[in-house]
C-alpha cells in the first residue's frame, strides 16, 4: 500500500462520495423513468445522449487541462456539477428537463475525467499503473455499494418514494466537492501555452497520436459500441419478475464484487500483462451476456452479476492504465479524454441500438447480439494487439 499516496487517497474518497450519490439513484433510475412515462426506447436515447455529452466534454476538457497544465480546477468543477444535478432531476417531470438534468450530471463527469485520471497517472509508475487505477476503481465502486444500500433502506420504509432519494443524494455529492479542496495542484511547466483549445481540438490529437495508442483505442471503441448501459441488465432482471428490492440488491452485490476485485486484479495485471487481463475480462463479459439472454431465476442473476463484477474489475481501470503507459506524460489528460470521449459517443450508439433491438426483437436478442460481437472484439485483441505494448 506504500504506493498509494495522499493524493490518490483524496481522489479515491472524492469518487467514493460521488458514486454513493450517483449509484444511490442508478438502480432505481429506470424504474423512476418508467413511472413518469418514459418508454424503453426513450430511456435508451436518454442514456445515449447523456453519454455523448460526457464524451465530447471529456475530450475537450482533457485537452484543455493539458494545455493549461492544471488539473484540480477541472476536478473540482466537474464534481460540483454532478452534485447539483441530482435534485434537479425531480424538480419537473417534463422529458426535456429530465434530459437537461441528466446531461448536466454527465457534463460534470466530462469536465473532471481526463484531469483526474492524469493526476492518478502522475502518482504512479509504469509498473504500478494498474494497481493505482485499480485502487481508485475499488474505492469508487465501494461508493456504488454504499449508495444502493442507502436507497434500499430508504425504500424499505418509504416504498416507491423515488423523488426524495434524488434530494438525499445531494448530501454525499457535497461531501465529494468539499473533499476536492484537500487536493493540491502540482506545478508543471506550461509547454503548450494558455490558448483555449477549439471544441474538437482533441480530435486532432488522434491524427498525431502514437500508432500503438490508435491500435489500442480502436479495439477499445469496438467494444464500447456494443457495450450498452447497465440499465438494460437491471431491466432484464426486473422484467423477469424480480421486485425493486431484489433488483437493487443484485446491483449492490455486483458493485461489491467489483470493489473487492479491482485492486487485486490491478496488482495481478501489472505482473501478468495488461493485455491478458483485459482479454480475460472481455471473455467473462461475453459469458454474462449469453447467460442474460436465457436466465429467468434469481440464483442465475446472482451468478451472472458476480461474473459481471469481475469483468468490470478486469477492464475499466486497466484500459486507462494502458493508455497512460503508451502516451507522453504531457498528453495524458488529452489521450485519456480522447479515448473516453469517443467511448461515450459509442455508448450513445450502443444504448440506443440496444433499446431498439429490445423493443423490436426482445431482451434475448439484445444480449445474444452483444455476446457474439464481443467474441469478435476478443479476437482483435488476441491477434492484432501486441503484448509488448502493455509491458513497459
Amino acid at each position: 500500500m506504500k504506493q498509494i499516496t495522499r493524493t490518490v487517497w483524496v481522489l479515491s474518497l472524492v469518487s467514493l462520495f460521488t458514486d454513493s450519490a450517483s449509484e444511490m439513484l442508478y438502480p432505481i433510475m429506470p424504474i423512476f423513468l418508467k413511472s413518469i412515462g418514459f418508454s424503453i426506447v426513450l430511456i435508451g436515447i436518454l442514456e445515449g445522449v447523456a453519454e455523448a455529452t460526457a464524451g465530447l466534454s471529456k475530450g475537450y476538457f482533457g485537452k484543455y487541462s493539458d494545455t493549461l497544465g492544471k488539473r484540480v480546477p477541472f476536478v473540482r468543477v466537474g464534481y460540483a456539477l454532478s452534485a447539483i444535478s441530482k435534485p434537479m432531476m425531480v424538480l419537473f417531470v417534463f422529458p426535456l428537463w429530465i434530459f437537461f438534468a441528466r446531461t448536466i450530471d454527465r457534463f460534470g463527469k466530462g469536465i473532471r475525467t481526463g484531469a483526474r485520471d492524469a493526476i492518478l497517472s502522475d502518482e504512479s509508475t509504469p509498473e504500478t499503473k494498474a494497481k493505482i487505477f485499480g485502487f481508485h476503481r475499488s474505492m469508487d465502486t465501494l461508493g456504488a455499494v454504499l449508495g444502493p444500500i442507502l436507497a434500499l433502506i430508504y425504500l424499505y420504509f418509504y416504498p416507491e418514494d423515488y423523488k426524495t432519494l434524488f434530494v438525499i443524494a445531494l448530501a454525499p455529492g457535497l461531501l465529494a466537492v468539499a473533499s476536492t479542496f484537500f487536493l493540491k495542484e502540482k506545478t508543471k511547466p506550461n509547454l503548450k501555452g494558455s490558448k483555449t483549445p477549439s471544441l474538437l481540438a482533441f480530435v486532432k490529437y488522434w491524427k498525431v497520436s502514437p500508432i500503438d495508442y490508435r491500435k489500442l483505442v480502436i479495439g477499445l471503441l469496438a467494444f464500447a459500441i456494443i457495450n450498452s448501459s447497465d440499465v438494460f441488465l437491471l431491466l432484464k432482471a426486473k422484467q423477469t419478475g424480480l421486485n425493486d428490492t431484489s433488483v437493487i440488491g443484485i446491483y449492490i452485490f455486483y458493485n461489491l464484487i467489483y470493489a473487492l476485485f479491482a485492486f487485486p486484479i490491478g496488482i495481478i495485471a501489472d505482473k501478468m500483462g495488461l493485455k491478458k487481463m483485459f482479454v480475460i475480462g472481455l471473455s467473462v463479459f461475453a459469458v454474462v451476456y449469453f447467460g442474460m439472454s436465457v436466465n429467468t431465476n434469481l440464483y442465475g442473476f446472482i451468478g451472472l452479476f458476480l461474473l459481471y463484477g469481475i469483468y468490470a474489475a478486469a477492464t475499466e481501470g486497466i484500459s486507462k492504465a494502458w493508455i497512460s503507459n503508451i502516451t507522453s506524460k504531457n498528453d495524458t489528460a488529452t489521450a485519456i479524454g480522447t479515448y473516453t470521449g469517443f467511448q461515450s459517443i459509442c455508448a450513445m450508439i450502443a444504448s440506443s441500438m440496444a433499446g431498439l433491438i429490445w423493443y423490436k426483437y426482445g431482451a434475448g436478442a439484445t444480449f445474444v447480439v452483444t455476446g457474439i460481437a464481443t467474441i469478435a472484439v476478443v479476437m482483435y485483441f488476441i491477434f492484432y494487439i501486441k503484448t509488448s505494448l502493455f509491458r513497459k
